[in-house]
């Protein structure tokens, strides 16, 4: 099957929702990093998450950047996507690996560590939305739902869940979001937050056969449960050779001629996708000469 993404709304639209069924690009994003288990589950949540954010937003060249840096093994999830269900990232150290959890669980709180999370979005005005908070857990969905509640102002539960099999490929991934909006009534959070507290992780919800529509159909599928759109999500990077040699080309001369002093051609690769691009010294010469 598929990824997608499912938006949705309940209680007469002061709530809004999102779940994502996201196995084949967390599969994706492990095959091009080779990331260890603990790192496939750390960067399968965040790619997970950036997507569901990614769409939220409502412009065609909209860009959205989660960065989450911290003290632990892992370094820096990167992720970033558009609002058409593109998404990419990359682990600042794919090859992590720590103890598990209780329960035999992966352990990506100690795997990621303290430090924090930034959310940048770039919707196409003078100057980018950056915002910062610190991360609580490290377990992603924790901090997530901290910074909509704090920078956003926006009450949200965020669940999102990666499950690695024995031979270390993504069995499932996936999550949701479920935001409260200004004149959501007291009883419905409540209702929400009695189901939120009773419920088995997403990736046991997958594991028994629920979908993204069925995940939102437990939480809210009594407050007048609307599925809006239905929307496919990939993991991919929109690397070019052409985008490669414009990074290039913003080198200082002398930088530039230090390269082309060594008389061999480069490789650039792509951190998204480790794609590799070689530049010739004649091409490396032509980007002085155009300047």
């Amino acid at each position: 099957m598929k990824d997608y993404i499912i938006r949705a709304t309940a209680a007469g639209d002061t709530v809004r929702a999102f779940a994502i069924s996201s196995t084949e690009l967390t599969a994706e994003a492990r095959e091009i990093h080779h990331t260890f288990p603990v790192v496939t589950a750390a960067l399968g949540r965040l790619l997970s998450a950036g997507a569901m954010m990614g769409s939220m937003m409502k412009g065609e060249n909209d860009k959205l950047t989660l960065i989450m840096k911290g003290d632990g093994p892992i370094g820096q999830l990167t992720v970033t996507v558009d609002s058409h269900g593109n998404v990419k990232g990359f682990p600042a150290e794919p090859s992590v690996d720590i103890p598990l959890k209780r329960a035999g669980k992966l352990d990506v709180g100690g795997a990621i560590g303290r430090g924090t999370l930034t959310v940048i979005m770039d919707l196409g005005l003078k100057e980018p939305y950056n915002g910062q908070v610190e991360i609580q857990t490290g377990e992603i969905g924790d901090d997530l739902a901290y910074y909509f509640t704090v920078s956003e102002q926006t009450p949200s539960a965020v669940g999102l869940g990666v499950m690695v099999d024995t031979d270390s490929s993504v069995k499932h991934a996936g999550g949701f979001i479920i935001q409260m909006m200004p004149d959501v009534e007291e009883g419905t959070v409540a209702a929400i937050e009695a189901k939120l507290d009773g419920a088995d992780p997403v990736t046991t919800m997958m594991e028994k056969g629920m979908s993204p529509e069925d995940i939102l159909e437990y939480y809210l599928g009594d407050l007048d449960l609307r599925i809006n759109e239905k929307l496919p999500v990939q993991f991919h990077c929109d690397c070019s050779k052409e985008r490669v040699a414009g990074a290039l080309a913003t080198l200082s001369t002398k930088d530039l001629s230090d390269i082309i002093n060594d008389g061999e051609e480069i490789e650039v690769k792509c951190y998204f996708c480790n794609s590799a691009y070689k530049f010739q010294v004649d091409e490396l010469k032509e980007m002085i000469e155009n300047r």
